[in-house]
């Protein structure tokens, strides 16, 4: 039976970071010139976090996405997945990647037993993507995201990062581009999390400027799908029948209904994406711990649970950036990069 937290929420999706290295330096996630990185002989091998994993199973969880920093710059990743698929409790296994890498790797992946692929694309203008990911690399995103389709990979996903006068006026091209390559747009607001030392509240593009935006240009209305799910995102359909998502964890939080965690490369496991410490089962794994013993850990901590980080951010009456760089230079834990945002 799963545990519930102290809101009743269930333990059931678990984001597993592999890496907190990134190939591309974002400016709504890595805006700074420098990183302090995790020790290599802190990174948990494939064989530690399958067995973490495998005791998230036990309690309940059966949703896994891999997550990084980058995952594909984890060498031999599609050997993770096997590892995972092997664990008949997991349901579904997913991936979010920036898609530079993926051209190489997408079938293996999908050999290997990967569900689905979400493919990070915040512009389709060359110059904007390099401005934004200090990388003149959009072509390698987008051959990737067809190595995805050729691959045979169903329901793909595009998370935008919607910036209010940096990308607010791709919305369309986006939703249209998601057409061409049978892609879903998930539309993300800019949190104020982990590296977004840059952040501040004039540059949220919330929910309500979003649907306004697409319900100008395509005619209305725009039809709110209903769904029974936990899942961040809220699902609408256009009058077309195109679907897409906007999750709105800036300015309409989901924390009462939240059940994710995360679990870092180097085997930190954090209830929420602001929550400024985890509990440490790296140590408590190397020390000799049984699984029960771990489950036990896992479950008790979880039952302790009020995580609702961005509720809070939300009702502060100034409200900047949640972490400044010599904070994350001290604890690069609080990187969104590191954690798996």
């Amino acid at each position: 039976m799963r545990p519930l937290d102290r809101y009743a929420r269930p333990l059931e999706s678990l984001r597993v970071s592999v890496t907190d290295r990134c190939n591309l330096r974002c400016q709504y996630c890595m805006p700074e010139t420098s990183y302090v990185w995790l020790p290599k002989s802190d990174i948990l091998s494939f064989e530690e976090t399958a067995r973490l994993v495998g005791v998230f199973t036990e309690l309940g969880v059966d949703r896994v996405r891999l997550t990084g920093g980058e995952p594909l710059l984890r060498q031999d990743l599609p050997e993770l997945v096997r590892l995972f698929r092997a664990n008949a409790r997991i349901r579904d296994l997913a991936l979010t990647t920036n898609g530079l890498l993926l051209t190489s790797v997408a079938s293996k992946l999908k050999k290997a037993g990967l569900t689905r692929v979400t493919v990070s694309l915040d512009t389709l203008r060359p110059e904007r993507f390099q401005e934004l990911s200090r990388r003149d690399q959009l072509e390698d995103v987008l051959d990737g995201i067809d190595a995805v389709r050729r691959a045979g990979f169903d329901h793909l996903k595009i998370d935008t990062v919607a910036m209010r006068g940096t990308n607010d006026d791709e919305l369309i091209d986006l939703i249209e581009y998601g057409k061409t390559v049978s892609g879903e747009v998930r539309f993300i607001e800019y949190m104020d999390v982990g590296g977004a030392t840059a952040w501040s509240e004039d540059k949220v593009l919330s929910r309500d400027d979003i649907l306004t935006s697409l319900e100008d240009h395509f005619g209305g209305p725009i039809e709110a799908i209903e769904l029974e799910s936990w899942a961040p995102a809220k699902r609408y359909r256009l009058p077309d029948g195109t679907t897409f998502g906007i999750v709105a964890s800036t300015t309409t939080p989901f924390c009462r209904t939240c059940d994710r965690s995360r679990l870092t490369a180097d085997g930190l496991w954090y209830l929420c994406l602001y929550a400024p410490s985890g509990l440490d089962l790296r140590r408590e794994l190397r020390s000799g711990r049984t699984d029960e013993e771990l489950a036990s850990r896992i479950a008790s901590t979880w039952q302790a649970r009020e995580e609702r980080g961005a509720e809070i951010r939300r009702e502060l009456a100034e409200r900047a950036a949640s972490v400044d760089a010599d904070g994350l230079r001290r604890d690069p834990h609080l990187e969104m990069h590191t954690r798996g945002g």
